[in-house]
């Protein structure tokens, strides 16, 4: 089982800024899923930044959310110049 989201700040170009359970920080682009009928809702920018951390996932109102082992799987770690951030 993967760490779960604490955290999860959205940006303006769809992606997603999520803290883990473990420290790490990854961003998450949810833009290549807007073509799926399940988060198409999603690429309503004011809807897109309701995005809250709850039940270890990224989740909106009326049930969108992603599972969470795609989140930690498929994000991308967040790097500095100095390497990889690691709160």
């Amino acid at each position: 089982m993967n760490p779960r989201v604490t955290n999860v700040i959205a940006m303006d170009d769809y992606t997603l800024l999520l803290t883990f359970a473990n420290g790490e920080r990854k961003q998450f682009y949810v833009r290549p899923y807007l073509r799926y009928p399940a988060y198409r809702r999603l690429g309503d920018p004011a809807f897109f930044r309701e995005v809250r951390a709850a039940q270890g996932t990224a989740c909106w109102p009326n049930g969108v959310d992603f599972d969470p082992d795609t989140l930690y799987v498929d994000g991308v770690m967040i790097a500095t110049e100095s390497g990889m951030i690691a709160d």
